[in-house]
């Protein structure tokens, strides 16, 4: 700050014409808001057939149709949704290899080495720590820690062990620390190894104070330009920086765009065509800054206001995983709220100052080495010309309102009017006018009223000096991102839940949710959703998922039609869906603007009802710059809030625990850089013990880093052993295999002689003898399933697991109902795509036949070739035409005169678990349970929205 900032030539802040983007889509240059529980169940969730009290169900509501209701004043139900067979052209896109076009060189490439020696000499390589950490180069891997059960017992303690003074009382006690022939005898010894012998990965927090308004507040924060230099030069992402840009397509003609990691998308191309002009040879280095309060305390209000910061040439598989170490928490902002200062406005105004001037301080260096670069070493060595430009700022809406200097109820980066926020659709805005707010902002030398004047013409609040107004390249508004989090799950789905509810009543959605089939993807709500207070995030993910089934027959009053309502709903959840897309083109982006207008095309339905006055909610309008932001840096899975809300529990508040809650920025800063430099010997440990070569990985379809070996396939996994041995006459019985002899019989004989009619099938069956008595039957089956795309890297698999579980008894001799899931059977040719592939069916055993069996029912075919693991499965109808409005395709159970299909199929063609919503009517039957509906009801809905792998399969 003793420091004027460097000047540089030209405007790169807003104005941005659109050649600077070389694409479509862009406003003209003066245009003024987890997984389900795995494993088994516990007991409780498994006597959830109980319903136990409810109240009795009302009168149905006379259902009238939106076409044929005489005096009612109902709207017109809105579009129509998306065709199948649209949607699944669209989707198909998304599934092929990409048409690729990098920057030309020289952008990214290596600088002379020779022109920066001490750099290079001072990249952070393995070899490099091993000469700091092992001075008399003994050779121990596990230096400077004597021994490997030293070194343990040092990485226990500070990343998963007791706190510092229960470690001492341990080595404490006798001959532990002479017995384990430890190198330290307390925790301060700990703690005075780790901090003299360990170097420093990434850089120590300086503690320093900001004055405002007279007042001074700490700040403890770290220098951004070694942060990046610290992840920039991590051996680790060495093989995986993202280096150029790069332009995708799904078409040989270059017509149809795909958008996935940040490099792809049109800002990074732009940036770097813009530096090319003066400084060729440049690598773009795009900073990912995100802030957020967090509560340290569950009683009293002690809070910490973190920064994080993370960089776009890490791929985002990276960067959403907190084991990864691809985010720094770059600063601890002060918390102070001011309460002093008694006039509101007065206090608002010293603290966006106060957080503005702290960002000032943190963020400065970033405006000099934007324009002129700086050298940057990655982890092999190798020195480019880097230029650090802050691209993105994650926060929520309250942040978003902080970091650009709007009003509370507008729109963070567009000038829309207040009174137009949410009202209708239009996703081609234009975003705000960047030169005019900083021509405003130079007006404070003429005096508060010309100021402040200045700065409600152009629509922000009168900030003395925003952090973003002096660094190159960076336009605020541009850089605000969606946020999935606060946006959609704890914004839309948040409302709309409530309106369903005032629509509908409480009392009937409730006893839907009690009476939904359990599913290992979907968190079964067994006293509704009424009940539920403080909902989480996680909690609306879970709502969102079963909310469309919970609706779909119930009735309004007045006759009025429940079609709008419908649509509406489904609008939401598409975008929702949608907008979660690890991967989008030009296509599916079309997709989700269609959502959004279906959406503002039906939404009138609540106001109707009298539920909604307006539609002024700041959240719904944020939908509008989606597709925007998308196209500029990528999918929203690049900036997504959740995050960084993950990073708040390794980052904060376990370091908070860890204190004696005196002073505690100072000892939290001290306890994660102890932690980081753990984490990072650690790394270096499992280098020396395997010192494999970091290999180059392949390209995947769209571009990304991929083992070719390692390529993302569905996993089948059961246990090593059977879970129980039953008798063929208990089948039945237990498991409801009513057809399993004739069932089995039949797939013996279309294995052993595929090439018969199925009449001849039929016949043979009839001489087919069980040479067996008994059969080994497994309880569980456990699916890895991989992207339905293709894109997804290794060790991103989604895991769903199918129960088939008879009538039991728990721990108390309490009787828990049997369980027999429905799942995807892949039925289709190879080339059929959507739902046209599969069928479903109510798995009822899963099982092995005896070894000498298999030589008995199949002795033509090799060892090879004989079914391992096979099902008994009993058959829905398939699959004809998704529904008008609600999207969701009909389905009932396969009979033939009265009795149910069933077949024996491989385990292998069993795709994964599904979800089927029950056919309520207008009021759901009070002797169904969730443990009986699949038995009594007698149409079913097949769920799409069980879960993102899932919405994306059936298309």
């Amino acid at each position: 700050m003793d420091v004027d900032p460097i000047p540089f030539e030209g405007d790169y802040f807003g104005n941005y014409d659109p050649a600077f983007f070389d694409d479509t889509h862009i406003e003209e240059p003066d245009a003024s808001e987890s997984e389900s529980s795995d494993e088994d169940d516990d007991d409780d969730e498994q006597n959830g057939g109980s319903l136990g009290w409810e109240p009795e169900p009302g009168e149905p509501r006379p259902d009238h149709d939106a076409t044929s209701s005489p005096g009612t004043a109902v709207n017109p139900a809105g579009p129509a949704l998306p065709t199948h067979a649209h949607r699944t052209t669209v989707e198909e896109y998304v599934k092929r290899k990409t048409f690729s076009v990098r920057y030309p060189k020289p952008a990214g490439e290596p600088m002379e080495i020779d022109a920066v020696p001490a750099a290079a000499a001072a990249a952070s390589t393995y070899r490099a720590y091993a000469a700091t950490v092992d001075a008399s180069q003994s050779g121990n891997p596990y230096a400077p820690f004597a021994s490997r059960l030293d070194w343990q017992m040092a990485r226990w303690a500070k990343l998963r062990g007791s706190g510092s003074t229960a470690f001492t009382e341990l080595l404490a006690i006798e001959e532990v620390a002479e017995r384990l022939a430890l190198s330290y005898k307390t925790a301060k010894d700990l703690n005075n190894l780790i901090d003299k012998k360990l170097p420093n990965g990434r850089p120590k927090f300086q503690r320093q104070e900001i004055v405002v308004s007279g007042e001074a507040f700490e700040v403890f924060f770290r220098d951004i330009l070694e942060c990046i230099e610290a992840l920039f030069g991590d051996p680790e992402f060495t093989p995986i920086l993202q280096l150029v840009p790069e332009r995708h397509y799904a078409d040989g003609n270059r017509t149809i765009r795909v958008y996935f990691d940040m490099n792809t998308g049109k800002w990074w191309w732009a940036t770097q065509k813009e530096l090319e002009k003066e400084n060729p040879g440049a690598t773009v280095v795009p900073v990912i800054i995100s802030s957020d309060k967090t509560q340290l305390t569950v009683f009293g209000n002690k809070t910490a206001y973190l920064v994080y910061m993370t960089l776009g040439n890490l791929p985002k598989e990276v960067r959403c995983k907190p084991s990864r170490r691809g985010q720094i928490l770059l600063a601890y902002l002060p918390t102070s709220r001011l309460l002093h200062i008694t006039n509101k406005a007065a206090r608002r105004r010293v603290l966006a100052n106060l957080f503005h001037t702290c960002m000032t301080r943190i963020l400065e260096p970033l405006a000099p080495v934007s324009v002129t670069g700086m050298p940057l070493a990655s982890g092999d060595g190798v020195v480019r010309r880097g230029h650090p430009i802050l691209a993105v700022y994650v926060g929520d809406y309250p942040e978003q309102v902080l970091v650009t200097g709007c009003k509370t109820g507008e729109c963070p980066k567009c000038p829309v009017a207040r009174e137009e926020v949410g009202e209708d659709t239009d996703t081609n805005r234009s975003l705000r006018n960047l030169r005019k707010v900083l021509d405003a902002l130079d007006m404070i030398d003429q005096g508060p009223r010309a100021f402040k004047h200045a700065c409600a013409e152009a629509g922000i609040k009168p900030l003395a000096e925003p952090f973003w107004a002096d660094l190159p390249y960076t336009n605020i508004y541009h850089a605000i991102t969606p946020d999935i989090l606060h946006q959609l799950y704890q914004g839309i789905v948040k409302h709309l839940l409530v309106w369903l509810q005032d629509a509908f009543g409480d009392a009937e959605i409730d006893a839907r949710c009690r009476r939904l089939p359990p599913n290992h993807n979907l968190r079964h709500f067994s006293k509704g959703l009424s009940n539920l207070s403080r909902v989480t995030g996680k909690e609306h993910q879970d709502i969102a998922r079963i909310l469309l089934g919970l609706i779909i027959d119930l009735r309004l009053p007045n006759g009025v039609s429940p079609a709008r309502i419908v649509r509406a709903t489904r609008a939401i959840l598409d975008f929702l869906y949608l907008a979660q897309y690890p991967t989008h083109t030009t296509q599916t982006l079309c997709l989700l603007d269609d959502a959004l207008t279906a959406f503002h095309a039906n939404k009138d339905v609540f106001v109707d009802l009298g539920i909604r006055a307006h539609w002024q909610l700041p959240k719904l309008h944020s939908l509008d710059h989606y597709r925007r932001s998308i196209e500029h840096f990528g999918t929203t899975d690049n900036y997504d809030t959740q995050y960084s809300e993950r990073l708040h529990i390794d980052m904060t508040k376990d370091a908070f625990r860890a204190t004696n809650k005196k002073d505690e920025l100072v000892q939290m800063t001290k306890w994660l850089e102890r932690k980081e430099k753990i984490l990072r010997h650690e790394k270096y440990v499992n280098w020396r013990l395997q010192p494999t070569p970091i290999p180059v990985p392949h390209r995947h379809p769209h571009g990304r880093p991929r083992d070719s070996a390692d390529k993302p396939r569905r996993r089948i996994d059961l246990t090593r052993h059977p879970s129980a041995t039953v008798p063929l006459d208990q089948l039945q019985v237990k498991y409801g295999a009513t057809y399993f002899r004739d069932a089995l019989s039949r797939f013996v004989v279309r294995r052993n002689s595929p090439h018969l009619t199925p009449a001849q099938q039929e016949r043979a069956s009839a001489s087919i003898y069980l040479n067996f008595q008994k059969i080994s039957v497994y309880h569980k089956i456990k699916f890895w399933v991989p992207d339905p795309d293709g894109v997804a890297l290794p060790g991103t698999e989604r895991r769903d697991v199918i129960h088939i579980r008879p009538v039991h008894k728990n721990k108390y001799g309490d009787d828990i109902a049997g369980r027999f899931d429905t799942a995807l059977v892949r039925m289709g040719t190879p080339d059929s795509s959507g739902l046209d592939r599969f069928c479903v069916a109510q798995v009822r055993l899963v099982f092995k036949l005896p070894p000498q069996a298999l030589h008995t029912l199949f002795p033509g075919l090799p060892d090879v070739q004989r079914p391992n693991h096979l099902a008994y499965v009993e058959w829905f109808t398939p699959f004809v035409h998704a529904h008008r409005d609600h999207g969701l395709y009909k389905i009932s159970r396969s009979l033939r005169r009265a009795a149910r299909l069933a077949s024996v199929i491989p385990v292998e063609q069993l795709e994964r678990s599904c979800h089927l919503i029950p056919e309520f009517g207008p009021i759901a039957p009070r002797d169904w349970t969730r443990d009986n509906v699949l038995d009594k009801a007698k149409n079913f809905y097949f769920n799409a929205f069980s879960d993102r792998f899932m919405y994306k399969l059936v298309f």
